[in-house]
């Protein structure tokens, strides 16, 4: 090889050597609603794992209480620090539009999952199941647990959480069902996805509706404490809990047989996609159109649908016979 052609075949190699590097390694920091939360805790095992898979620095980085004015301070602070990609979960999803909008116009790859900042505020929404199934599903595992018949409560998170909300309005549809005619929805509380709150809400709802046959708590938190409120009442299998929730915090209350089941998706799955979705979008590999398709690792190819949505899959049940083969 001739002096010249040398060189010029050693410099294009160090350009495409270099240029591969410069794509990899983009910095995401995954902003679930608020620190201290297993549900989120786990989602972030998925969005690492991912990382480490794409040769991403992922930082787990939220507020230590669910408030969207602490979010909109933090990414805020995360544009000037130009950083390529944020996956978030919204604590309100109007309120965090224009912070949105302003991270994307800044460059930064902006994913909601969980619950989906507002219109124009993301470029991608990871659903973790369908909104519909997952309201649904939650009616039906409490119906048969009660027997259809007698009344229920529904302890929710804020007041303000889209996802909550949208679940709960699918509740209430599932209610109309001739089968449910015999059930009766008594109220809807707040705990605000604390910890006290939840348990003092429960002990309330007990208080209030000496009757109450069913709890349905759609938040990890929420139904957590609810449990412990009703075991701690010594009203377990009088009182049936149910919602979504996560093993490692719900094993106890369904071996001890306060509750029966409940249902979630794998939130490692959720965060492990999530972040598959953020990196493509930073890469350029995804722009949000309808019928795009990707590979997310582990997880197989997926297909954006309609209004730039992603669905993981749909929700499982967990009872007695399995909760051991899950360890988050």
């Amino acid at each position: 090889m001739k002096k010249g052609t040398f060189l010029v075949v050693a410099c294009l190699t160090l350009i495409l050597a270099f240029g591969t590097f410069a794509e990899a390694g983009y910095k995401i920091v995954h902003m679930p609603k608020n620190l201290g939360n297993p549900y989120f805790d786990a989602c972030d095992q998925g969005a690492q794992e991912a990382g480490k898979e794409l040769g991403d620095e992922v930082i787990y980085q939220a507020p230590s209480d669910a408030d969207a004015t602490k979010q909109i301070q933090m990414i805020n602070a995360l544009i000037a620090q130009k950083i390529d990609g944020l996956m978030v979960s919204a604590n309100d999803p109007d309120a965090l539009i224009p912070v949105g909008q302003k991270a994307i116009k800044a460059g930064i790859a902006v994913v909601s999952y969980d619950a989906a900042i507002g219109e124009d505020g993301k470029q991608l929404f990871v659903i973790q199941a369908d909104a519909e199934g997952i309201g649904r599903k939650q009616v039906q595992i409490i119906g048969e647990q009660i027997g259809y018949e007698g009344e229920i409560a529904i302890l929710s998170a804020a007041a303000g959480a889209p996802n909550q909300n949208e679940w709960i309005e699918w509740m209430k549809d599932e209610l109309t069902d001739p089968k449910y005619a015999k059930m009766t929805l008594v109220d809807t509380v707040y705990g605000d996805d604390d910890d006290t709150k939840s348990y003092q809400k429960m002990q309330g709802l007990m208080k209030s509706y000496p009757n109450l046959k069913g709890v349905i708590s759609p938040t990890s938190v929420g139904i957590a404490a609810g449990a412990r409120a009703i075991r701690d009442a010594g009203k377990g299998g009088e009182i049936m809990m149910t919602g979504l929730g996560i093993p490692s915090q719900l094993r106890e209350y369904i071996k001890d047989g306060t509750m029966k089941s409940f249902a979630l998706w794998n939130p490692i799955d959720l965060g492990y996609l999530t972040l598959y979705v953020t990196h493509n979008i930073i890469s350029g590999d995804l722009t949000g159109a309808a019928g795009e398709s990707f590979s997310a690792g582990r997880l197989g190819d997926y297909t954006v649908a309609e209004g730039g949505t992603i669905l993981l899959g749909p929700p499982f049940e967990f009872n007695a016979e399995n909760i051991d083969n899950f360890s988050f």
